[in-house]
Parts: structure tokens; C-alpha cells; sequence
């Protein structure tokens, strides 16, 4: 089966995508052998380009395999004298689950005491992007993404929670509908009771 990489509907849209041409076409085979194991005529006209469609929406899912987050943060760097917390909260995530391939989406709340230097605040964001656009669990999320930031920016302290509703419980085995996985590490000033009960008023306090 030869697949169109690239298509033009009738009344002239077209979009620009990015995506690794040679890995597209190679998992769009196995998906279209998947299709065929699940039962589903393939040659039908709904399924026809479901392998290329599958293939670059998985590229595009993962996406964060492809990005360093340390140097993300250390793209926008600055020297600064200030010493107080730092969050950034309600930084939406989706990811996949590594267990069964099934979306888990929340949300990050993210701070930091910086020691001399700040990040920009977008790049907070983006580290958890490129983290979060992997094959992931939660555990490990929240972890990767207070290390890379404690390694980047020294900072006198980091914290991230992380809140996710997973679809592999709700889909599918147990099937509850409504649970909520709360995940959080911590580094430095934020082990002190205090400062971490500071941090927790904080992300949930709507300010607004």
C-alpha cells in the first residue's frame, strides 16, 4: 500500500505539517497491519490514510522527544537579584500513558526561589511540554521536570504538583470516572514545612 503523504481537498485547503517523512511512512505500515488484526477492511474509504494520519499524530504527541529542556531554560537566562517564589500554575498536560498508550491530562503547578538567576516564564511551560510529550508516568513527569529545572537553574528551591485524570482507568479496567492523581516533589527550601505550605495556599488561591 502506497500512502499520500501530503493532501489538497477539493475546494483548495492545504496545511504545513512537520513530521519525519521516512518514520510516518514506516509506522503508517504497522498501523495499517494493526487495523487489519483489529478486524477493520482497511480498503475502505474512512481508513485509507487512517495509518498516515495515526502515524504523525503519534509524532506529534511524542514531540518532546525531540526537545532538551535544560537548554530550553537556559535559552532565556538572566542574572537577578530576587529571592522570592516563583510559580507559574494551571500549565495544562496532556501526555500518554507509557502502560497502555491512553492519554493522561492535568495540570502542572510549577515554582522555583531563584539564586542569582531567573528563567523566562514561558520556558517554565515549555520544559513541561517537552516532558510531558513523551511516553510518560506521572511519578516520573513530576521528578523530570524538578530536576531539570534544579540542575539548570540552581535555584534555591524547586516544587511542581502535578493533578491528572487518566484515561487508562477511566477507558478501560477499573472504569471510575472520576479519580485524580496528584503527584509533587520537592527540592531545597521547599522540604521546610512553612515554605511548602506558602506554595500550596498560593497554587490554590484563584487571584483574579
Amino acid at each position: 500500500m502506497k500512502f499520500s503523504l501530503n493532501k489538497k481537498d477539493n475546494i483548495g485547503y492545504s496545511k504545513v505539517e512537520v513530521y519525519n517523512e521516512t518514520n510516518v511512512l514506516k509506522m503508517a505500515e504497522h498501523y495499517r497491519q494493526i487495523l487489519k488484526l483489529l478486524g477493520e477492511d482497511v480498503e475502505r474509504e474512512g481508513l485509507i490514510q487512517s495509518p498516515v494520519r495515526i502515524a504523525k499524530s503519534m509524532q506529534f504527541l511524542t514531540q518532546g522527544y525531540n526537545m532538551d529542556p535544560d537548554q530550553i531554560l537556559k535559552s532565556a537566562l538572566f542574572k537577578e537579584d530576587y529571592r522570592q517564589m516563583v510559580i507559574v500554575k494551571d500549565i495544562e498536560i496532556y501526555s500518554m500513558c507509557e502502560h497502555h498508550m491512553l492519554p493522561f491530562i492535568g495540570k502542572a503547578y510549577v515554582a522555583y526561589i531563584p539564586n542569582g538567576y531567573i528563567t523566562g516564564l514561558s520556558k517554565i511551560a515549555r520544559v513541561v511540554e517537552a516532558y510531558s510529550r513523551r511516553l510518560q508516568v506521572q511519578e516520573r513527569l513530576t521528578t523530570q521536570i524538578k530536576d531539570c529545572i534544579q540542575n539548570a537553574l540552581n535555584p534555591l528551591g524547586v516544587a511542581v504538583v502535578i493533578e491528572a485524570r487518566h484515561l487508562c482507568m477511566s477507558m478501560r479496567g477499573v472504569e471510575k470516572q472520576n479519580s485524580v492523581t496528584t503527584t509533587s516533589d520537592f527540592t531545597g527550601a521547599f522540604q521546610k514545612e512553612a515554605t511548602r505550605q506558602e506554595f500550596i495556599k498560593l497554587i490554590s488561591t484563584n487571584l483574579s
